[in-house]
């Protein structure tokens, strides 16, 4: 079977200066309680996924190369802050 191009084959689109969202069929993020506050979702590649069976190992690896590094170039751990009230 061949591949016909489509009618906007070639053509550059430029970005609108306004667009339009029908918010009322938004549906909220299912994966968003998953995530802690704070958390960052990092995708690893197929390769390296492979090694680790979980995050818990990512994350133990990770920390070790931390403390490995000198102390002048390990980057300064972030202190999560403390709610008001």
């Amino acid at each position: 079977m061949k591949r016909t191009p489509s009618s906007s084959a070639g053509v550059v689109r430029e970005m609108r200066s306004e667009y339009r969202f029908d918010y009322r069929q938004a549906r909220p993020n299912r994966f968003a309680a998953a995530f802690r506050k704070g958390t960052v979702a990092v995708v690893l590649e197929p390769d390296v996924a492979s090694v680790f069976g979980t995050s818990e190992a990512v994350n133990a690896l990770l920390r070790s190369v931390i403390t490995a590094l000198p102390e002048k170039t390990r980057p300064r751990r972030v202190k999560p802050r403390k709610k008001a009230g």
